[in-house]
C-alpha cells in the first residue's frame, strides 16, 4: 500500500490474486484499487484498514481461485442451465432481458461489473423504455446475479443502492355486473359459460384453458384450478398451487353440459375444431369483438379486477377473497366440502345469482359444446 499524487494524495493498495481459467489452470494476477484520499484516511494504520476489509475474501484461509467469464460468457452458461428450470412465460421475457444487458455490458468481465456501470445503463435506457420494462431488466439481472455469486464468480453487488425510474401503475380497468351480463349475452357457447367463471371465480385466461373435465366436481358444486396455458405449454399456476372454488349453483348447472359423459382428461373448454383454448386466441378472436361492439375497455384481467370489486361490495371476508385471489392455497388433501366455507358458498351463489338470467336457457345442441375459433 502506497501514496500517490501531487494535488491530492490518495492511498492504492495491491495485491495478488488468483483466477481459475477454462482449461482448469490457475493464473495469478496482479491487482490494485484505489482505498481513498489522504483526507479520508489521514495515517497508514485507517488506509490499511480499509484494504484488510476489501481483501477479506481474499486473505480468508477458505479462499480459492475464482472461475473468471464475460457476462457474455457467463449468461450463456446461465441460459443453459438456469433458465430451463423457469416457466416458458417466464423464460420467453427473462431471454429478451438478457439481450438489451448484452448489448451494453456484454463485453465485460463479471468482476468489472459495478454500480457505477449499471445506473449509467440504466440512465441510458429512461426515456427510450417504460419504467416497467426497466424494472423488468433488472430483476432478470439479479436473477443471473445471484447465480454468479453462488457459483463463486463475484462475491460483489453491483444492484446495491440501484435506483430505478419510478413506475406509476396505470389503474386497472374493471369489469362491472352490467359489463359482464353485457358480454355475457353477446357471447356464442362456451364463452358465454368461460366469460361467467372468470368472473365468478377471479381465475386468470390462461388458468381457465388449462381446465379440463376432472377439475370440475359437481357434486360439491366445486372447480379445482392446478395448471395455467401458456402458448402450448401446460404448466402449473403461478402460485404453483391448486385452487378450489365453489360454483354458484346456477354455474354448476352450465358447467354440468360440458362435464357429463366425457373423459377427466378432456380440456372443459373447446373451440369449434375440438381444440382446447388458447389464452391469446379466443381473447382476439372472442373478447375483443365483442368489448368494440359494446364500447367496454378493459381486457381479461378486467375480469378477475371486477371479481375483486365485486366480493368487496359484497362485504366477503377477507380470507374468503384472498382465497378466491390465489393469495392462500387450502390443503388439497382435505375433502372438498372441508375446504370450502360457509361464506365460500354463499359468495359464489349472490355471484352465480347475477347471470343466471343472461346466459341462453335454450337446449344446447350437442355441438355447442364447442365455440368458434
Amino acid at each position: 500500500m502506497f501514496l500517490r499524487g501531487t494535488r491530492e494524495k490518495v492511498w492504492v493498495g495491491r495485491w495478488l490474486d488468483d483466477e481459475l481459467q477454462v482449461d482448469g489452470s490457475v493464473v495469478r494476477r496482479h491487482r490494485a484499487e484505489t482505498l481513498g484520499t489522504k483526507a479520508e484516511f489521514p495515517t497508514k494504520r485507517l488506509a490499511q484498514r480499509e484494504l484488510d476489509r476489501r481483501l477479506s475474501v481474499v486473505n480468508s484461509p477458505t479462499y480459492r481461485a475464482r472461475p473468471t467469464a464475460t457476462f457474455k460468457e457467463f449468461s450463456e452458461r446461465w441460459k443453459l442451465s438456469v433458465l430451463p428450470q423457469h416457466k416458458p412465460s417466464s423464460q420467453a421475457s427473462e431471454k429478451s432481458d438478457l439481450k438489451a444487458w448484452l448489448t451494453v455490458i456484454g463485453s465485460y468481465a463479471m468482476k468489472d461489473i459495478a454500480g457505477e456501470l449499471l445506473q449509467s445503463v440504466v440512465a441510458s435506457w429512461k426515456g427510450t423504455r417504460s419504467a416497467k420494462t426497466i424494472r423488468n431488466r433488472v430483476t432478470t439481472f439479479r436473477l443471473l446475479w445471484n447465480s454468479a455469486k453462488a457459483w463463486q464468480y463475484v462475491v460483489h453487488d453491483p444492484c446495491d443502492g440501484l435506483v430505478l425510474p419510478d413506475w406509476d401503475r396505470p389503474e386497472q380497468a374493471a369489469f362491472s355486473v352490467e359489463d359482464v351480463r353485457k358480454i355475457i349475452g353477446e357471447s356464442e357457447s362456451p364463452y358465454d359459460v368461460v366469460f361467467w367463471l372468470l368472473f365468478e371465480t377471479g381465475i386468470r385466461r390462461g388458468e381457465v384453458c388449462a381446465l379440463n373435465v376432472g377439475h370440475v366436481d359437481l357434486q360439491n358444486g366445486v372447480i379445482v384450478v392446478r395448471d395455467s396455458r401458456w402458448n402450448k405449454h401446460i404448466t402449473a399456476n403461478k402460485s404453483r398451487k391448486p385452487r378450489m372454488f365453489s360454483l354458484s349453483p346456477q354455474l354448476v348447472e352450465r358447467v354440468r353440459f360440458f362435464v357429463e359423459g366425457r373423459g377427466t382428461e378432456e380440456p372443459l373448454f373447446l373451440t369449434k375444431k375440438g381444440k382446447r383454448l388458447h389464452p391469446d386466441n379466443f381473447v382476439k378472436r372472442q373478447l375483443k369483438p365483442i368489448l368494440e361492439k359494446l364500447g367496454l375497455e378493459g381486457a381479461m384481467h378486467a375480469f378477475r379486477h371486477g371479481n375483486a370489486t365485486a366480493l368487496d361490495r359484497m362485504n366477503a371476508p377477507m380470507a374468503v377473497r384472498q382465497s378466491r385471489l390465489g393469495h392462500v392455497d387450502p390443503k388439497t388433501t382435505l375433502d372438498y366440502t372441508h375446504l370450502i366455507s360457509a361464506d365460500d358458498r354463499r359468495i359464489a351463489a349472490e355471484l352465480g345469482g347475477f347471470f343466471a338470467q343472461v346466459c341462453s336457457t335454450s337446449e344446447v345442441k350437442k355441438e355447442g359444446k364447442t365455440g368458434s375459433n
